[in-house]
């Protein structure tokens, strides 16, 4: 069952480079307008709102008479530099037009790995929401190297709908929403209307499908957005762009797109930041024992169940937990570097001294 938008709270809505770009290379005029008035009007129905928007690529690369994504990483950056002061000029007029300041805010995911920037992140978006400007939120293409990047914007909006406390994450896409198969194959393919996070359909989805040409994200990020969202207690509706009135219809809990419903045992700020905000430098492959203790017992991770780990990190790092065949567990932050847990793998806690993660440091994402 869908539920309405809490009057008053934020929604945060995110429209990708897709929807927004021209088939003939740049920004399509008439998507971002769209965007704009969606936006706009949640505003007036008293929901204050953050725009996450792609597009700064796809803006570039008009700018530049180019015609194809760059492969490479400088060029993305170059194109991403270029083409984020034209989207947001382009947005700033239409805002102005409706009477709306609108202000920019890119981050990377450093901001968010580190609490203190983390928490100023948050400030930052509260003060302009309450002062009435509309924040339109990017990755930072132009500096982000691969181990700082969020990967795309869809997740990025889970990030800031937890930071902003948003009653509803409205991620517009090129499709009407999720579908049951890819409907450009299957003529069959059926609409999901409402899925809980934990379903296997989208288990399945996640690793079926692949980005698109002009953006970064796909099925699976959006999957992996929704699934970030749950743990904080936001819903999620994924639907069509070239929809004018599918934000509206989200807010008031009208059938339209996916609607992916949010836990009811949301994670404290404190998890959230370890489980999403943090980079994961490693895995820690665990036994069906160690599984059970952490999913029914709420217990620490103990060296005596861990059969190998992957990658290269110290004490206090944010490593993945993952099953033998490399499912995700959990995340959390070791207490023990990469060398040293390797050497104790297996061994009982007697031995070690210790817990290799703390339940305290530990979320667990089964």
């Amino acid at each position: 069952m869908r539920n309405p938008a809490t009057n008053g709270r934020p929604v945060v809505v995110k429209v990708g480079s897709s929807s927004l770009a021209s088939s003939g290379g740049g920004i399509d005029h008439t998507g971002l307008v769209r965007t704009v008035e969606q936006v706009d009007a949640l505003w007036e129905q008293g929901h204050p709102t953050v725009l996450v928007s792609s597009g700064a690529v796809a803006a570039g690369l008009a700018t530049m008479g180019l015609t194809e994504r760059p492969s490479d990483v400088p060029g993305l950056q170059v194109a991403a530099a270029v083409g984020q002061s034209k989207l947001v000029e382009k947005y700033a007029a239409e805002f102005a037009a409706r009477g709306r300041i609108v202000g920019q805010i890119l981050i990377t995911r450093d901001v968010v790995a580190r609490r203190g920037q983390y928490l100023h992140a948050r400030e930052a978006l509260e003060r302009m929401l309450g002062l009435g400007i509309v924040p339109i939120v990017n990755e930072n293409d132009t500096v982000v190297v691969d181990e700082l990047k969020f990967g795309d914007n869809d997740r990025l909006a889970a990030i800031v709908s937890h930071l902003v406390d948003a009653t509803l994450l409205v991620i517009l896409t090129d499709t009407p929403g999720l579908y049951d198969n890819d409907p450009r194959l299957d003529d069959d393919a059926q609409l999901i209307t409402a899925v809980r996070d934990t379903d296997k359909i989208l288990d399945a989805l996640h690793r079926s499908r692949r980005a698109g040409t002009l953006g970064s994200g796909g099925v699976a990020t959006k999957i992996s957005a929704a699934r970030m969202a749950a743990w904080s207690g936001i819903p999620t509706v994924i639907a069509d762009a070239a929809d004018a009135t599918a934000a509206a219809k989200a807010v008031v809990g009208a059938e339209v797109g996916t609607w992916i419903a949010p836990r009811e045992d949301r994670l404290s700020a404190r998890k959230l930041w370890i489980a999403f905000g943090l980079p994961a430098w490693g895995r820690v492959f665990i036994d069906e024992g160690a599984i059970a203790a952490l999913r029914d017992h709420g217990g620490s991770l103990l060296a005596v169940g861990v059969t190998r780990v992957e990658g290269q990190f110290a004490s206090g790092d944010a490593v993945e937990v993952v099953t033998e065949d490399g499912g995700l567990v959990g995340k959390g932050l070791v207490s023990l570097g990469s060398s040293m847990l390797e050497q104790v793998a297996g061994r009982h806690t007697s031995e070690v001294g210790g817990e290799v993660i703390h339940r305290d440091d530990l979320v667990v994402l089964i």
